[in-house]
């Protein structure tokens, strides 16, 4: 803010940096704080669904590592149960964790597949995320109609029906 030459005594400006910082530690970039990793609610699969579940259209915002201004997207992930099912809202829990910090999707999409292995037990497992990043829209290329689309899948979702069945049930 120096840099840029603004007035931080002018009553407007006076308390920016401290909030600016605040901002990012508390809130943007809370993901890089373990303590607020989301605890997990794991259940048996008492009625032992056997199929995918699939929770799509999860919203986010990240952050470019590169650039520090927004990603806006949405990831679809889906599991099979191998015995043990996740509270719902703990999928979107997994990537708003993930995404608030500085981020690249692909390495993003691989953090939330990667925990999901991890916390449910099983390598069924897919991330679909479909983002636009604002250094591609406000700087540089300015192409405002992009959006970038990375994948990961894992186990039952290698074999192309699986995965063509999860793509089917995301453009639903």
């Amino acid at each position: 803010m120096n840099i840029l030459g603004l007035d931080l005594t002018d009553d407007s400006l006076k308390g920016t940096p401290h909030r600016v910082a605040k901002m990012y530690v508390e809130e943007i970039f809370s993901g890089l704080n373990p303590a607020n990793k989301p605890s997990m609610s794991l259940f048996d699969n008492k009625y032992h669904y056997k199929q995918m579940l699939t929770e799509k259209n999860i919203s986010f915002n990240s952050n470019c590592e590169h650039h520090f201004v927004p990603i806006i997207g949405k990831a679809h992930v889906a599991y099979i149960s191998s015995g043990k099912v996740i509270g719902i809202s703990k999928l979107n829990r997994i990537v708003q964790y993930y995404a608030a910090r500085p981020q690249v999707q692909e390495r993003l999409t691989m953090q939330i597949a990667a925990e999901l292995k991890k916390v449910l037990d099983t390598d069924d497992v897919a991330v679909v995320i479909d983002a636009v990043h604002m250094c591609v829209t406000t700087r540089g290329v300015k192409d405002a109609s992009s959006s970038t689309v990375t994948a990961e899948y894992g186990g039952k979702f290698k074999d192309m029906k699986t995965r063509e069945e999860f793509h089917r049930m995301i453009s639903m």
